[in-house]
């Protein structure tokens, strides 16, 4: 996907919590550490830094592991702003963001922002920079319901929240640089069982992404595993050079078509040597 020189800027995001966000953050970050490029990754999530503690274990899985060490990106985390006025918070926020990012730019061919699940100005700024923003969403819609208000008969009233906030930062990216950004949604957490639900969501989404112009990749499967793997900072990636300790399963091999889909929708390829 990369093809100029500056970095390429992956922008994590959905205003829902629980959607697999830092999952989704995790295992990019680490397809492109092992497809050779460099590699920066933002957390603006202040309040849980949930990147920050994946990164924190996979560091400790390492210092645990010297004889398979695991590749890791220059990581900057955003702690909040304890300013007092709403006025002086948001600038504090905007210029520690800039600073961020400019030095991530300085280091990497990519760059991976992670965002919280919920309305922040943190998490607009960093939308107002990307290149693509990858949301996760878990294919309910209860979910749904953050893209879209929809009605009992499947038809879409309007766009909600978080598809508005798009398009605000779509209009401060252009007015800033011209740039423009890609949206992809990632419908997670599928069911294997509820087929009727899942031709629902989709026809849903389907529609919705003509309306306001996204696209839909293919996603992952509700699976333990990725659960599991957090706790040792690991990513599906690793599992064949580090200590795992568990034989694989059909669900490890199913979990690593998925992610293989995933990362060939994004178009990313080995770097150039």
């Amino acid at each position: 996907m990369k093809e100029s020189n500056k970095p390429y800027i992956f922008v994590i995001g959905n205003e829902k919590g629980g959607a697999g966000k830092t999952t989704c953050s995790m295992h990019l970050i680490v397809a492109l550490l092992d497809q050779g490029y460099k590699v920066a990754s933002i957390d603006t999530d202040s309040r849980q830094h949930s990147l920050t503690n994946y990164l924190g274990n996979r560091k400790s899985y390492s210092e645990k592991n010297s004889n398979a060490q695991i590749l890791m990106p220059l990581h900057f985390h955003l702690s909040e702003s304890i300013k007092e006025s709403l006025d002086a918070r948001e600038n504090d926020d905007k210029v520690r963001f800039e600073q961020a990012l400019e030095s991530a730019r300085n280091h990497a061919d990519y760059i991976v922002i992670d965002t919280p699940g919920s309305h922040s100005f943190l998490s607009k700024l960093s939308h107002s920079y990307a290149d693509t923003v990858i949301t996760p969403i878990n294919d309910s819609f209860l979910d749904l319901d953050v893209m879209a208000k929809v009605n009992d008969d499947l038809t879409i009233v309007s766009p909600s929240i978080y598809s508005q906030m798009i398009w605000e930062q779509k209009m401060q990216r252009a007015s800033r640089d011209r740039g423009t950004i890609e949206w992809v949604l990632v419908r997670n957490r599928l069911s294997s069982l509820d087929a009727v639900n899942k031709r629902r969501v989709g026809k849903v989404l389907n529609e919705l992404a003509k309306r306001i112009s996204f696209k839909v990749a293919p996603g992952f499967s509700e699976r333990v595993v990725f659960r599991e793997l957090f706790l040792q900072g690991l990513t599906l990636l690793d599992l064949t050079k580090v200590n795992y300790g568990k034989a694989f399963s059909i669900s490890h091999v199913a979990a690593r078509q998925e992610l293989r889909d995933f990362l060939d929708y994004l178009k990313i390829k080995p770097a150039k040597s």
